[in-house]
């Protein structure tokens, strides 16, 4: 039986405790345990929500990761407006030939509502417990995603809204983030600095801040791209999933919700081995899994994926567990592999990734040559924004095409231009 200071929770079917000590904290906006100063995390009472999560009650919810309600951290009598979520899962037969693969599929938030990425799963369930905790003002620090899908529901939920982001952010996601009304704060300074200075601004202002205050309820959100994936196979689990590695907490929620599908009986139990994937100008916790360390050294970003340049992942550290309890690794690539397979992928599936799934793929290409993931194994890839926000990676590759007036002629001559000289013997 739950105990604490409980504030809100469906019939306290849920409670945040502390992630090492164990102490309950109730309901409460609240992220760290102040006892023994470790993250907080959603605990659930598994027995009192097991019949409310079979495939039968999730086919008949809605499509989109409300379907998923019963394991989420929602007030009661909770009614969402925004259908987030229930992306493609795509069997990527294309991309597999040319990277040596045959079971692989890509799980694409690249088109994820409303704003684009995975992070719109996250905000959705945070602006839930904002309303219910009482907050009239939301706010976040972000690399740029979590900003876009802040804004735009907070604009959609009639929250007040601040944004704080590093002045080097791509200028796709910082017009992504005005358009939707926020007030817009750039730093002088890297992600990690900016995170700095938000902790300091929740404990001085009664605001939610998504990636802080309201963090327990936030990652939660990331469950439900896991459920996707299992449902989306057929209620079955993958052998492998490659995830890219910011913060360090998509990757512990995948692992969760999985982990979740069985112990609910949803699914047959699967080992699943879990690759993180990291650029190699921020590459905290791929660096820690290749040295075999525990923890994080943390390190100074130098990188065009910016949506990944944390220096110091909050869950650095139970990223590292994820990935080398399972079995897995963790791989990073160098800004001009994160072009190269930007292109690959829109070339072979049509699909057009931000920088973050250019880092994605390109791991999955060297895990692929170095046999730590094999053909016939089905392997989930996480394309989790979309390439509209990072454009600016791309503008050198390509060349100004000359323009050609509008006739016949003109066209034939450039179509000859183009075709390839017929071979000797054909």
């Amino acid at each position: 039986m739950f105990v604490g200071a409980a504030r809100i929770g469906k019939a306290m079917r849920y409670e945040l405790r502390c992630r090492e000590c164990n102490k309950s904290w109730g309901n409460v906006p609240k992220s760290i345990c102040e006892d023994c100063f470790s993250p907080l995390e959603v605990f659930y009472d598994y027995d009192s929500i097991r019949a409310d999560f079979t495939r039968e009650k999730i086919a008949q919810g809605p499509p989109n990761i409300w379907r998923y309600s019963a394991l989420l951290p929602l007030p009661d009598h909770y009614q969402p407006t925004l259908p987030v979520g229930f992306t493609p899962l795509i069997k990527a037969n294309g991309l597999a030939s040319s990277i040596g693969a045959k079971k692989l599929y890509i799980k694409n938030d690249a088109v994820c509502l409303p704003t684009l990425s995975f992070k719109d799963r996250v905000v959705a369930v945070a602006l839930a417990n904002a309303k219910s905790f009482g907050f009239d003002t939301v706010s976040c620090s972000s690399t740029g995603n979590l900003a876009n899908a802040t804004a735009a529901q907070a604009a959609r939920n009639g929250f007040k809204c601040w944004i704080f982001i590093p002045a080097d952010l791509e200028p796709a996601k910082i017009l992504g983030t005005q358009v939707f009304g926020a007030k817009l704060v750039r730093i002088s300074g890297s992600y990690d600095q900016v995170n700095r200075l938000c902790s300091q601004i929740a404990d001085e202002h009664l605001w939610g801040f998504v990636n802080v205050n309201l963090r327990p309820y936030y990652a939660e959100g990331s469950k439900t791209f896991g459920y996707e994936i299992a449902e989306q196979l057929g209620w079955r689990l993958p052998d492998n999933v490659v995830c890219p590695m910011a913060g360090g907490s998509l990757i512990t929620k995948i692992k969760k919700a999985f982990q979740e599908l069985i112990d609910l009986g949803v699914v047959e139990p699967k080992h699943v081995k879990f690759f993180g994937a990291q650029a190699t100008g921020c590459s905290p916790i791929s660096t820690a899994v290749k040295l075999g360390n525990a923890d994080i050294d943390p390190q100074k970003p130098n990188t065009i994926a910016r949506s990944l340049a944390i220096g110091n992942p909050a869950d650095g550290h139970y990223a590292i567990k994820t990935i080398t309890g399972s079995g897995g690794w963790s791989e990073d690539v160098s800004d001009p592999d994160i072009v190269d397979s930007i292109q690959l992928l829109a070339e072979t599936e049509g699909i057009f990734t931000e920088t973050a799934g250019g880092v994605t793929l390109g791991c999955a290409r060297k895990l692929y040559k170095s046999d730590r993931i094999l053909p016939d194994e089905t392997t989930v890839l996480c394309i989790t924004g979309n390439g509209l926000k990072t454009t600016d990676v791309l503008v050198d590759e390509y060349e100004q095409e000359q323009p050609i007036a509008p006739k016949l002629a003109e066209f034939e001559r450039l179509l000859g231009e183009f075709e390839l000289p017929v071979a000797v013997g054909a």
